[in-house]
């Protein structure tokens, strides 16, 4: 969902409407995609809609008229708006047909498995793994998006996907312990993790999980190794999947605030917390529309994992399971142990009764295991990866941390640097944001269009590219998502507040002497607008909504008409996007790297090197994150203090938050201050 934003108050606690890095009290939390630089990839393919532009997509223009919107449809930006994408499916019959990526197991021949036993002897000391090692892997908390530093803190969903892949082909590394806590990421990175753990089994080599704490998301990723184990005391909590929505409305009426709102879009709804009391129907529709694709995608997994019918797998769940042991007595776990327990086991089985303790990697030593060193360095042609993750802002702030979102500036240095080398045979565009700056995001979406005019681009979607974070995916050859991406949201909302009341009551008084008919519009909030202040605010943001439609029409090869039905700020899972044209294919990572391949005319079977030009060194602040947080537990209490230095104004396109969650982790917080919370923190 965009997001148009108000001008705030001049108050040191400033309401905002959209959320940092995932959104307000109702983040989200949805899908997956793999990332293995080593595949071999079948033959069988997708084919995606096409929907061309007609002349007709002048209809619903406006104001721009018919000859206006000929001349968008011929060159928006100064590029054929036909693009790539719809050039290859003409010559293709009128369909292009991607490549679908399965993971198998390369054999190595006799001299890669000397050549690689060779780099082992000569590895660096950090990078050396004691034969019949087991990989420990704690997964708790936030994953995000972007690859991590050594200094810095926290979960990396690329370097986990690694690690899972340099395991499976490291003759040092028996199996893999997989301790699971309590996450709090999307459903896309957990069906990610989830696809990994099933081709690392391709391996032959074991996989044991452990979840001292087991809801939902817990079980889902537990679930798909060969052995899940819970202790006596595990907190299981298996009741059911919410969404939920929180209002201000109410309290806001009873301080005195009035919220001015101008919502384009019926299932826009990021104004609708700060000025409403309850749930509109559109808005209703689309949540549980959302909700159900969670719960029914969650039932079918588990169902065709645990080899039982869809049916049984919800009769379970409505019982309400909070008891190990009926998990084990119905057969959803393998047995009750505790850690240590589990560890002995282990050390039986690898034969290791001599040693202390079992032998053990844990996650952060193997990520400095380079993929050179097991022979996983990739081919000769490379293709690079630019991940966009966070809110996006147009600059950054001097104290603000490197890697904490979205900077067009730096991004866009990024996008030309791939443009123009030649190294590079395709560029793979790895998105996962709820949007933000919507200048950012069109200036960003101006230099991916001029990118994918000289080489091939595939934006992979993670667990959320909404708003700007679809706006900046729109201008790829083809989209690929997971079947749970928060994806579209493409609508505006704009407001401002009227603190006439608040202020009367608190004794505070403004003037302003202004010049201009509409100098006051954004000034004055000690008033409300005047009918023809409204009128403007109105047009301003119908202008913003229809400038994101029609360039997301043409993105797509669609009319306005057939965008219209799918936009109004209306959020969609990556499987119900894809039915309606938005996306391409459905599947993660590894399926951007086979279309990435297909397009660029790289065989299937012929490795690639991924080059990422994300990574970056790290700043100062990070630093001080990272040693903050391993030595005095600081890096939340920084973060939080360079984050709040920044600042957003003007339009936004971001999307509102949603917040997916199970019954069991459901927060205790009391809901109004949780929200006020998250609304303060939203910049």
């Amino acid at each position: 969902m965009s997001a148009l934003f108000f001008k705030p108050p001049p108050f040191s606690h400033v309401l905002r409407f959209a959320s940092h890095g995932t959104c307000p009290k109702l983040p989200t939390f949805l899908v997956v995609s793999p990332r293995p630089p080593l595949l071999r990839l079948s033959s069988n393919s997708r084919r995606r809609f096409l929907a061309r532009a007609t002349e007709s997509s002048a209809a619903k223009i406006g104001d721009d008229g018919p000859a206006a919107v000929e001349e968008k449809s011929k060159n928006v930006g100064g590029l054929d708006s036909d693009g790539a994408v719809e050039k290859e499916a003409e010559a293709d019959g009128g369909a292009a047909e991607y490549p679908v990526a399965e993971f198998e197991m390369e054999e190595f021949d006799l001299w890669r498995r000397f050549v690689v036993k060779l780099r082992m002897l000569l590895a660096l000391p950090w990078e050396r793994v004691k034969k019949g090692s087991v990989l420990s892997m704690k997964l708790r908390g936030e994953i995000s998006d972007q690859i991590k530093s050594r200094f810095s803190s926290g979960l990396s969903l690329p370097q986990i996907c690694e690690n899972f892949i340099k395991a499976a082909y490291d003759p040092r590394v028996s199996g893999i312990y997989l301790e699971i806590e309590p996450l709090s990421c999307g459903w896309a990175k957990i069906d990610e993790i989830r696809r990994h753990i099933i081709n690392f089994k391709k391996s032959g080599k074991f996989i044991v999980s452990y979840a001292p704490i087991c809801g939902e998301r817990e079980y889902y990723l537990g679930s798909a190794c060969g052995e899940f184990y819970v202790p006596p005391s595990a907190y299981v909590a298996l009741y059911g999947l919410t969404v939920q929505s929180s209002f201000l409305g109410g309290v806001l009426e009873k301080v005195g605030v009035q919220p001015e709102i101008q919502r384009i879009g019926n299932y826009k709804s990021a104004g609708d917390q700060l000025s409403q009391k309850s749930m509109s129907k559109e808005v209703c529709e689309m949540l549980t529309t959302l909700l159900d694709n969670i719960y029914e995608n969650w039932l079918e997994t588990i169902s065709s994992t645990q080899g039982k019918n869809k049916t049984d797998i919800e009769e379970f769940l409505n019982t309400g399971v909070y008891q190990v042991e009926r998990l084990k007595e119905e057969g959803y776990i393998t047995d009750i142990l505790y850690n240590d327990e589990i560890k002995s086991m282990l050390k039986e089985r690898l034969g290791q009764k001599d040693k202390k303790d079992l032998l053990m990697v844990d996650y952060s030593k193997y990520s400095n295991v380079r993929k050179w060193t097991l022979g996983l360095e990739g081919g000769k042609d490379q293709i690079a990866v630019i991940r966009a993750s966070g809110s996006i802002s147009r600059t950054r702030s001097p104290l603000s941390i490197s890697g904490s979102g979205i900077i067009s500036e730096q991004l866009i240095e990024k996008i030309r640097r791939a443009r123009e080398s030649e190294r590079y045979k395709a560029v793979i565009l790895r998105i996962d944001s709820p949007g933000g700056d919507a200048l950012a995001s069109d200036l960003m979406w101006r230099e991916i269009r001029l990118l994918a005019a000289s080489k091939p681009v595939i934006a992979s979607m993670s667990d959320v590219a909404a708003s700007g974070g679809y706006y900046m995916a729109m201008a790829a050859e083809a989209i690929v998502a997971e079947k749970l991406t928060l994806t579209g949201s493409i609508g505006v909302v704009t407001g401002r507040f009227n603190l006439n009341k608040l202020y009367e009551r608190i004794g505070f008084n403004k003037e302003i002497i202004s010049r201009g008919k509409y100098a006051e519009l954004s000034a004055a909030d000690q008033r409300p607008l005047r009918p023809d202040e409204a009128e403007l605010f109105e047009k301003s943001a119908q202008n913003a909504y229809r400038l994101f439609r029609d360039k997301a029409a043409i993105s797509r090869s669609m009319t306005v008409e057939q965008m219209e039905e799918v936009a109004q700020g209306r959020v969609w899972s990556g499987k119900d996007a894809a039915s309606r044209g938005l996306v391409d294919a459905i599947g993660g990572f590894s399926q951007a790297v086979a279309i990435a391949k297909h397009k660029a005319k790289i065989p299937q079977d012929r490795q690639v090197k991924l080059v990422e030009l994300s990574k970056s060194s790290p700043t100062l602040p990070q630093l001080l994150s990272g040693i903050g947080s391993s030595l005095l537990g600081l890096d939340k209490t920084v973060r939080e203090a360079f984050l709040g230095s920044n600042s957003l104004s003007g339009i936004q396109a971001r999307m509102d938050g949603i917040l997916f969650e199970s019954v069991g982790n459901a927060s205790d917080d009391n809901p109004i201050f949780a929200l006020i919370k998250d609304i303060l923190h939203s910049y």
